[in-house]
């Protein structure tokens, strides 16, 4: 038998007490060799609120916890008897494990334990404010995101003139 990851459907809003009593019954059930690691899929978001920038931690996917496991009668049924389970994602009797990509793509940082950089609620072609830097005040419009280095590219409107301007996520804000 060989280990693997499956999604379960849990109350939304309940994920991280799906995650804590998981983790209990595995321990007081001694289900450890066949039920590993159960995860809450996160990620860090830049938020600004009244002018303060702040990383906050959002759920993926609201209402799901993945758990990787070894499929056993046992294992099955004290997943699924877990309080705040719904079910196993999947369809007919035997939940489907995810496949290694999928895993990849949704875990991502948590497997390899490299933190990724925030995610923004930025798009190309919105309207921003520069809100601090030597630039604050400027209005302009989004050509690039660079989510890799944690930067944006706009152009703003100087001395009559469109000029490119990069600067960092949090530098920005959203047009009111």
């Amino acid at each position: 038998m060989e280990k693997n990851w499956y999604v379960i459907h849990t109350y939304s809003g309940y994920e991280n007490k799906v995650k804590a009593n998981l983790e209990k019954r595995v321990e007081s059930m001694n289900m450890e060799d066949k039920i590993f690691r159960v995860i809450v899929p996160m990620e860090e978001e830049l938020e600004v609120k009244d002018g303060k920038k702040k990383l906050v931690k959002k759920k993926v996917f609201p209402g799901y916890v993945m758990v990787e496991m070894i499929m056993t009668d046992d294992s099955w049924y004290v997943v699924r008897n877990t309080p705040g389970v719904t079910g196993f994602v999947g369809s007919g009797a035997r939940p489907i494990p995810l496949l290694e990509h999928e895993v990849h793509m949704i875990l991502g940082s948590d497997l390899s334990g490299v933190p990724e950089l925030p995610k923004i609620n930025l798009a190309v072609g919105q309207e921003v404010t520069v809100r601090e830097g030597p630039f604050e005040g400027f209005s302009g419009r989004i050509e690039e995101i660079f989510q890799d280095r944690g930067k944006v590219r706009l152009t703003v409107s100087m001395f009559g003139r469109e000029t490119p301007l990069e600067v960092d996520f949090g530098q920005v804000a959203e047009m009111e």
